[in-house]
């Protein structure tokens, strides 16, 4: 097994285990995104270093509901233990249901849709303007489309042709309260992110070798900014969670939470 694919692996165990643990939802959304997660926690972004570093990488989840699977990746990499991780939504933790930013190896709060795309713009411009070399990622969700605030975000990147930065769209057709084809459809989504200047490519978003070549063939010194629109499946790995709508807040029981670990591989 790659160390990628066994990245994944233990993230969507982690995703599982402290969900139940703290009886808390969120679930399919961190699926969703596990395996891009995955790509950029074990071959793309460098070293998770203190906050000292002013060249390292940045990373915002702007889709921050998914956090979960954030605080699985920052525990893979030895950012903090596992009894901080068994802290998640407990009382007084900084591992909340969005990210906080006082939490090492996260640089922004995020929750309010639409807002952390707008830090990572931010982040990538103040990058250009100090001649620093760090790459700016962000992850948001289709969803987060609806927000006038990306398009407005989108716009700028674009005109200061923020080729530092990358957003990867996880596309995985539903939201809150239903799917995002009768909320507000967001067909030829590339197209549209084309027209606002960057540079647009669909992908399968659970086909880690296909993500990690996307980004590396970006060209972050010189161009327009790039977005890959991910299609993925929300609740990936888990049959009864797959393309559910219920699943966005939903927690797991007892006999679900058996179910959703041998689906994955895992015995409860």
């Amino acid at each position: 097994m790659k160390k990628t694919d066994d990245f994944a692996f233990q993230l969507r165990e982690i995703i599982l285990r402290q969900s139940k643990r703290a009886n808390a939802g969120h679930i399919g959304s961190s699926l969703s995104i596990a395996d891009l997660i995955a790509v950029l926690y074990s071959e793309v972004l460098g070293p998770i270093g203190p906050r000292r570093e002013p060249d390292r990488d940045r990373f915002v989840l702007s889709k921050g509901h998914a956090a979960l699977a954030l605080y699985g990746a920052l525990y893979l990499k030895g950012v903090f233990d596992q009894s901080i991780l068994d802290t998640y939504c407990a009382d007084g933790s900084l591992l909340g249901v969005h990210p906080e930013h006082a939490l090492d190896g996260v640089d922004f709060c995020t929750g309010s849709l639409g807002m952390g795309f707008s830090f990572a713009v931010g982040a990538a411009l103040a990058a250009k303007l100090s001649g620093s070399k760090r790459r700016i990622f962000v992850l948001l969700s289709d969803a987060e489309c609806n927000e006038g605030v990306v398009w407005e975000a989108a716009l700028f990147a674009a005109h200061h042709r923020l080729s530092n930065l990358v957003a990867i769209l996880d596309l995985n057709g539903q939201q809150a309260l239903g799917y995002t084809r009768d909320v507000l459809d967001l067909t030829s989504i590339s197209k549209k992110w084309q027209a606002f200047g960057w540079i647009a490519r669909d992908l399968d978003g659970h086909d880690r070798t296909e993500i990690a070549r996307a980004i590396s063939e970006h060209n972050f010194a010189l161009g327009s900014p790039a977005i890959l629109i991910a299609k993925t499946i929300f609740g990936k790995g888990v049959s009864f969670m797959e393309n559910r709508i219920p699943w966005h807040y939903l927690s797991l029981n007892d006999e679900q939470y058996a179910v959703a670990l041998r689906d994955i591989g895992v015995e409860p």
